[in-house]
């Protein structure tokens, strides 16, 4: 699209968008799916529903978090794409 921003990285979120195919992005930015459950899906009470949302966040923050510490002029980008995709797969969920 003439005019649209390029961006250096697009992260996907939803869970279900793992199994759609991605657009292109001006500029080739790298890409990895941080697929969360998707609060908006929870059915159940106030308090339920409001702790799905507390988690989702609660994952992309310390996603966001490990991605920002990452050195990356320091790191070539295949290193770096296999770090992203960690990111997305290895964190903890809330116990």
């Amino acid at each position: 699209m003439p005019g649209a921003p390029e961006m250096n990285f697009v992260f996907t979120v939803c869970d279900n968008a793992a199994n759609e195919s991605c657009p292109v992005w001006p500029g080739q930015p790298m890409t990895a799916h941080w697929g969360v459950p998707d609060p908006a899906d929870v059915e159940g009470t106030d308090a339920e529903k409001h702790l799905a949302f507390a988690e989702a966040y609660r994952m992309l923050n310390n996603r966001i978090s490990i991605f920002i510490s990452l050195p990356m002029n320091m790191v070539d980008k295949l290193a770096l794409q296999k770090r992203l995709d960690e990111i997305g797969r290895n964190l903890p969920k809330a116990g």
